[in-house]
């Protein structure tokens, strides 16, 4: 097996995309950790595990704190490396969680990233190493206002809220949304 066709076994798994993608973006090989033989003895072993406890809901200086934290990692990683880790989209989606008090939805839920009060939202970043100063978004999206996040070079955040009315109607699979200072 080559290093890739992990992803197409992933397909015919029924993973969806976006779980493929996300294990195309870390390399995560779920078939490479070994012999799997044993693999219902860790199934039916369901003793000392939390499943039964709701998700955490974290206070906003816990999401600060934790943010400065994945940023200043972030920058590390880079600052050693000269490589960028692969979580900038994580990192705009807990800013707005943090700044904006988003509840964001479940990991791959469709359509928007989450809520503010009545409102979906979609959340958009834009990386350090983005050459453009723009975003696309599924049109069919499920949302009513598009966050834009930036992330500057120097780990620095600003942000837009954007109105989906404010874009109009169109007839393509994409808004492309521009950042303007």
């Amino acid at each position: 097996m080559s290093d890739w066709d992990f992803l197409h076994d992933m397909h015919n798994e029924g993973y969806s995309p976006e779980q493929i993608a996300d294990a195309a973006a870390c390399g995560y090989n779920p078939w490479e950790h070994g012999d799997w033989d044993n693999i219902e003895e860790f199934i039916d072993d369901e003793a000392g595990w939390d499943s039964d406890s709701g998700p955490k809901n974290p206070t906003t200086l816990e999401l600060w704190e934790l943010l400065g934290e994945l940023i200043e990692s972030a920058r590390n990683y880079f600052e050693v490396t000269g490589r960028h880790l692969p979580i900038y989209g994580e990192l705009g989606e807990l800013y707005g969680e943090a700044k904006y008090g988003i509840k964001r939805h479940k990991p791959y839920t469709q359509g928007s990233d989450g809520k503010l009060g009545n409102d979906f939202v979609e959340i958009k970043t834009i990386s350090p190493f983005k050459t453009g100063n723009s975003v696309l978004v599924k049109r069919a999206g499920n949302f009513s206002k598009l966050l834009i996040v930036k992330i500057s070079k120097d780990f620095e955040f600003k942000a837009k809220m954007l109105d989906r009315k404010s874009f109009g109607k169109g007839s393509g699979k994409h808004i492309k949304a521009k950042w303007s200072e």
